[in-house]
């Protein structure tokens, strides 16, 4: 059976609470457990679920994401995306996240699996209003090492767009081998993560530079076979880009980096969703 799954989040603050509400809609096998407010009412946690547990080919996931303005939420999942082999249809994973003025959003799923011989598309589509602002991950496993299952063939798309900021489409080809293997591509790492900083106005020199030293002091030393790297692309953003053999070397270090922008960005400690050690 083929899925084609909806799911509308619409955060927005209630001013006289100072606190953020969650209402959504949904339409298929896509649903968010209840909300939870670990860090008092101004922070809404959410957890997406996936019950069918993966996409196969044909399958449409969309979401949509929305916080009015001075809404606050962080948004993960329970569990790996996976994009299982095609049946000779492509899989789409589409997210569009939108932030009205002084919103913030922390987006941080857990990782997505291509299997061997899928066929997948991961979209993300941002749309930030002045003084809004995301931090938001990805991090993508090729194959599955540990139960000796490689990624020899396939292709995954990974597709970010910020109109007019930023436009990122990276195509893995299970059998281009130089990008695969070579020491100008993924160099033999089955696993590749971005994590992103990005504001709806440009960010003050100095905190950009204390945002960007927050990471460089996190990089070294880095587990065998990890290599990350942090660069401001533009004014408005800052991203960290880092290759792994496996997932776990990678995420522990996106979520090192995580709490320490949260603290020097927004002042906050950092506060785990409880679903991460489940």
């Amino acid at each position: 059976m083929v899925w084609h799954a909806r799911l509308d989040l619409d955060y927005s603050r209630r001013s006289h609470e100072a606190s953020t509400v969650l209402h959504f809609s949904h339409d298929g096998p896509l649903r968010v457990l209840r909300s939870l407010h670990p860090e008092g009412p101004g922070v809404c946690h959410n957890v997406l679920v996936h019950p069918p547990g993966g996409l196969v080919g044909g399958d449409v996931l969309d979401m949509r994401v929305n916080l009015r303005q001075g809404a606050q939420a962080l948004v993960t999942t329970p569990g790996a995306t996976r994009f299982y082999r095609s049946n000779g249809a492509q899989a789409m994973q589409r997210t569009r996240i939108a932030l009205a003025p002084e919103a913030r959003l922390e987006w941080l799923p857990l990782e997505a699996i291509a299997y061997n011989a899928c066929d997948s598309v991961n979209e993300v589509h941002l749309d930030l209003a002045p003084e809004s602002q995301l931090i938001a991950w990805d991090i993508t496993a090729l194959g599955l090492p540990h139960a000796n299952e490689p990624f020899e063939q396939g292709r995954f798309v990974q597709h970010i767009h910020w109109p007019a900021q930023f436009l990122e489409r990276g195509v893995i080809d299970a059998q281009d081998r130089l990008l695969m293997d070579s020491p100008l591509g993924l160099a033999g790492a089955r696993c590749m993560g971005s994590l992103l900083l990005a504001s709806g106005s440009a960010f003050p020199r100095a905190l950009r530079e204390r945002l960007l030293e927050a990471a460089h002091e996190l990089l070294p030393p880095l587990a065998s076979g990890v290599m990350a790297g942090v660069t401001a692309p533009s004014e408005r953003m800052i991203v960290l880009r880092g290759i792994s053999p496996v997932v776990e070397p990678l995420m522990a270090l996106w979520q090192r980096v995580w709490a320490a922008w949260r603290g020097e960005w927004w002042g906050m400690a950092a506060v785990r969703p409880r679903i991460w050690a489940m």
